[in-house]
């Protein structure tokens, strides 16, 4: 087997912190309409992605019939109120409670999807779930007690991780029958459309930014969907899944660190602790259903 051009390992490291900054790039760009922010994460995603999508795939998109489409567009929306959610909870509460909430999802999949396929929950699925259930509780109550701003933050970065959880649990039979690069054009397609449409409606300004904005927004896009996304789907080459899996523990982790280095915010104690028995929560629960080959657990979001 021929060796790899870098180490895989070095390409999930860039790509932990790739998808660590979203949320980052949210809250420099706090002046700006939520679903403006959205709207260009999608629409320069979308365009970064187009000439692979058209040119290379364009056989799958001719080949796509009408209940797909229709799919697709129920997708699309429920990925962008994902993004709303998500985004708007970050103009509430730190970027620590707001990441670490939103990490819930993978547990939330699992959850589901077991339910719906009326399995039994393993022991150490059951007992990692709890332990990351009462971190996440830990860091709402510490919240609550900072203001019920950021309580209404907490509250909204569960409800995202809701919906992000519907999002995989829509996707996952559809994303089968295209390559990774065709679906997400289509996605951020059609969620790009439905953003526009609302911004247009509700008279956001989509043009009126200073260049400083500019690179916010390109940043959103370029970091975490392209440069994150593409370097996880190449490890997946060369390395285990649940290896890679693993390193969803590390995003909550990295995004809190680039907040304190770059937005001066800081940890509370109450949010050290609960962030503390969650992320081993999420570590004790990744190594729990590393083998089940039904559920999605690595991230997007970001």
């Amino acid at each position: 087997m021929r060796l790899p051009p870098i180490n895989p390992y070095i390409a999930i490291i860039i790509g932990v912190i790739a998808l660590s900054t979203p949320a980052i790039f949210v809250k420099l760009s706090h002046e700006v309409p939520t679903t403006v922010l959205v709207n260009y994460r999608l629409f320069l995603s979308m365009l970064f992605i187009a000439p692979i999508a058209l040119i290379k795939y364009r056989d799958q998109l001719k080949m796509i019939q009408l209940k797909e489409w229709l799919q697709l567009i129920i997708i699309s929306f429920v990925l962008s109120l994902h993004f709303i959610l998500w985004f708007e909870s970050l103009n509430y509460t730190s970027v620590a409670s707001s990441v670490i909430l939103i990490a819930l999802q993978p547990i939330f999949t699992f959850t589901m999807m077991t339910l719906l396929l009326n399995e039994r929950f393993s022991v150490g699925v059951f007992i990692s779930t709890i332990i990351a259930l009462f971190g996440s509780s830990i860091i709402i109550w510490g919240d609550l007690q900072t203001s019920k701003g950021a309580f209404f933050g907490s509250l909204l970065a569960i409800i995202a991780a809701i919906f992000l959880t519907f999002y995989y649990l829509l996707s996952q039979n559809i994303r089968q029958s295209f390559t990774l690069l065709t679906y997400l054009f289509i996605v951020y397609f059609f969620g790009t459309i439905i953003l526009l449409s609302y911004n247009l409606y509700m008279n956001h300004s989509l043009i009126a930014y200073e260049p400083k904005q500019w690179g916010l927004f390109l940043g959103l896009a370029l970091l975490p969907t392209f440069l994150g996304y593409t370097l996880y789907n190449w490890a997946f080459k060369w390395l285990n899944s649940s290896h890679i899996s693993m390193a969803i523990v590390f995003e909550p982790i990295c995004a809190t660190l680039l907040a304190y280095l770059i937005l001066q915010e800081t940890v509370s104690p109450i949010q050290w602790l609960g962030g503390t028995v969650f992320i081993f929560g999420l570590f004790l629960f990744i190594v729990s259903t590393a083998r089940k080959k039904d559920v999605t657990i690595s991230q997007r979001k970001k």
